[in-house]
């Protein structure tokens, strides 16, 4: 899928996610991005897992217990009943479990390196935390300007926020 795709079609419920816990959307986009091949993972279009959560913890307002491997023995991962309820998840995890994460996201460069070097990612999986780092930092700097846009055609564009590059509603 497409940048532009991908955000007009995961912006919303990026936002809900953001507006509800407090975490810049850019970065939930883009996090997304990575861990979906930009919505084409199989997780993602049959499961609703939008970011690779696996299956443990405890089933809360998102996420009702369903499970699925995606290979005989393999990790089991959550199974959503939307997309909205993943991003939801996700944002809710950030935001609970890697707070400074989640206190700095309004700051790509330095969100990517709280969560680039926290216990989200796992070497044991193969992930290189500096090239997750620079990646996500990549991706969100290059849906800043599309998510800006789809405000704007939304009517949410009155001003810039400084902090955050985004637009503000308007009052």
């Amino acid at each position: 899928m497409d940048k532009q795709s991908f955000v007009k079609l995961y912006l919303p419920a990026a936002r809900m996610a953001g507006d509800l816990y407090r975490i810049n959307p850019v970065v939930i986009l883009a996090q997304s991005a990575i861990e979906t091949g930009w919505g084409e993972s199989a997780l993602a279009r049959q499961y609703n897992n939008f970011f690779g959560l696996t299956g443990y913890g405890v089933v809360n307002t998102y996420w009702h217990g369903g499970k699925v491997s995606l290979e005989e023995n393999g990790l089991l991962f959550r199974r959503y009943d939307a997309p909205e309820n993943s991003f939801l998840d996700f944002a809710r995890l950030i935001s609970t479990a890697y707070r400074l994460a989640a206190a700095v996201s309004n700051y790509p460069a330095a969100y990517a390196r709280e969560i680039a070097y926290s216990r989200y990612i796992s070497e044991v999986n193969g992930d290189n935390r500096a090239a997750y780092e620079e990646m996500l930092t990549r991706i969100a700097r290059s849906l800043m300007p599309l998510v800006e846009e789809r405000l704007r055609q939304e009517g949410f564009c009155e001003e810039r926020t400084r902090n955050v590059g985004l637009c503000t509603k308007k009052p």
